[in-house]
């Protein structure tokens, strides 16, 4: 695997990314730095190409053009799982598999796999003592020590998403995907997420997918903008606030939205 021109502060580097599905360009010419420790949100109107963005990053489909590069290495070519293996971890809708079981129960088959006992999860709760551990201190991390025994198909929406990201952190990311967290999380149980992916370990390198502005600009340092599968502008929050051209992008899909 080649290494890439870049900086040691970049853990993230996607460049000239371009995705075709047929005659249609969802990717165009996108180039991302995600920087150490980084708190970087990705945002656009629906139909920007963000999710399309999303699984090239991830390995869920191969770019027609362009290179991936995670710490220096080319991972273009790799599929999902080597990804998660190097550290790149994406937030996901939980399974149908993981309904039945509870949050201890989910929390200590992903740890005793990520750790290479995936065969023994299912042994006593009790009988690793390095993996018990990690468990417990990941519920109280994700608020959901009162819950953490009943299944994961009956706890409050916002409780399955607190226990997506705990999932993602016991896979010990370098880089983490946060694929729209708050999205249909009722009013009431949104302060405990917000707070909770707030207080995310600073070592992780986030990119937050979100279309909850408030979420974005409480959350992120630095801000993508793409339009049409396009990069439009990056910047600082302020920036990206007063910047003409994203505030028509919104403005002029608003109109469009509610005319």
């Amino acid at each position: 695997m080649s290494a890439a021109p870049l900086d040691s502060d970049t853990v993230l580097s996607a460049q000239g990314l371009v995705m075709k599905f047929g005659g249609i360009t969802a990717t165009n010419n996108v180039t991302l730095h995600l920087r150490r420790g980084a708190r970087h949100a990705l945002i656009g109107p629906n139909g920007a190409g963000k999710t399309t963005l999303i699984n090239l990053l991830t390995g869920v489909l191969q770019p027609t053009e362009g290179r991936i590069f995670l710490e220096g290495q080319d991972i273009t070519q790799l599929a999902p799982h080597q990804r998660v293996r190097r550290g790149m971890v994406r937030t996901f809708q939980i399974n149908q598999l993981f309904d039945t079981l509870t949050p201890l129960e989910t929390l200590t088959m992903v740890v005793s796999q990520h750790r290479g006992m995936g065969g023994k999860w299912w042994q006593p709760l009790g009988a690793q003592a390095d993996i018990n551990a990690r468990c417990e201190q990941l519920l109280e991390q994700f608020h959901l020590s009162s819950v953490m025994q009943q299944e994961t198909r009956v706890l409050a929406y916002g409780k399955r998403r607190l226990l997506e990201i705990a999932i993602a952190l016991a896979c010990e990311p370098r880089v983490l995907l946060l694929d729209e967290p708050v999205a249909g999380v009722p009013a009431g149980e949104r302060e405990e997420l917000l707070q909770t992916v707030a207080a995310l370990p600073a070592d992780v390198s986030v990119l937050l997918i979100e279309h909850d502005m408030d979420l974005v600009f409480s959350f992120a340092k630095r801000m993508t903008v793409l339009v049409n599968g396009t990069l439009l502008t990056e910047g600082s929050p302020e920036e990206i606030a007063n910047d003409p051209q994203v505030k028509a992008v919104y403005l002029g899909h608003e109109e469009e939205h509610h005319g």
